[in-house]
């Protein structure tokens, strides 16, 4: 179901209230991401998200910008224990020892990953044949065989916080599958995939 706003555009219910989430939905979710950097981010914040809500990333997404360099992955790899520890004391990110871990592990594994065509193809080789046509919430997968295969396929490479369920949200952020609903002004809005 969707909630058509004062604006008279229709979005489903988690994106018609809160104006930062309504913007994210309107400019971001769904925008196909075929940059290294942006990709390299979207999977640290999506591992980040795990267990909380989109809007409390959302919310402190500036914040996680400026304690992990612009997520440049050759900073981050760089960084050392004594990094770990000064951001487990940053109140403006997310204080989760694994997390913040994985987001240094991630940017080694998305260096290393450059000899073999880079990260963006990689991760795109996962999209499906089709994509889900949703006309309400409920019928919006979260997890799919193609999320399951990424999620191994990047732990073989040395990624973390990449579950499969992570990683269909990752999917559905950066354009790789529709997941709009049927009455979405952003149905079919990503360019990849026919409204």
């Amino acid at each position: 179901m969707t909630v058509v706003g004062a604006d008279g555009l229709a979005r489903p219910t988690w994106a018609s209230v809160d104006p930062l989430l309504m913007e994210y939905y309107d400019t971001e979710w769904g925008v196909p991401i075929r940059d290294e950097r942006g990709l390299y981010e979207r999977i640290c914040l999506e591992g980040f998200q795990a267990g909380l809500s989109w809007a409390t990333i959302l919310r402190k997404r500036p914040n996680f910008r400026a304690a992990f360099a612009d997520f440049d992955p050759d900073v981050v790899a760089a960084f050392t224990q004594g990094d770990v520890e000064r951001l487990l004391g940053d109140a403006g990110i997310i204080r989760h020892r694994g997390k913040i871990q994985a987001t240094i592990t991630n940017a080694r594994a998305t260096i290393a990953l450059r000899d073999e065509g880079g990260l963006v193809d990689f991760v795109w080789g996962f999209q499906p044949t089709d994509t889900p046509r949703p006309d309400t919430h409920a019928d919006v997968p979260t997890v799919s065989d193609e999320s399951k295969a990424l999620s191994k396929a990047l732990r073989k490479k040395g990624f973390a916080f990449v579950g499969p369920t992570t990683m269909y949200a990752l999917m559905e952020a950066v354009g790789i599958v529709d997941t709009h609903l049927l009455t979405s002004h952003r149905r079919g809005s990503s360019g990849v995939w026919p409204a």
